[in-house]
């Protein structure tokens, strides 16, 4: 199943109700799951990004689909990186 990495930061709504954070990634663990997937991790972080969320989906729609309705919400902006384990890297590498 394919990874994503997603570099998130909070918008003006966002931070303003940043106490609804906590309910919001629980949402968004749910809405993964609901997609076939699930979170592997997420960190609040300081610095260019607000929120580092790694995903495990079925396919680009998904993640593409989960984080347009994320964005839809308003309360954060996201860029999306799509990412292979060492061992799907490894194969991907043995082709050339």
């Amino acid at each position: 199943m394919p990874f994503y990495a997603v570099l998130a930061n909070w918008t003006e709504a966002g931070v303003r109700s940043v106490r609804d954070a906590p309910a919001r990634t629980e949402a968004l663990r749910r809405a993964a799951e609901a997609a076939g997937g699930r979170v592997i991790s997420m960190l609040h972080t300081m610095g260019g990004y607000d929120v580092v969320v790694t995903l495990e989906l079925p396919s680009d729609e998904a993640a593409n689909l989960l984080m347009l309705r994320a964005g839809m919400q308003g309360f954060v902006r996201t860029t999306t990186l799509k990412g292979w384990s060492p061992d799907e890297f490894a194969a991907l590498v043995q082709k050339l």
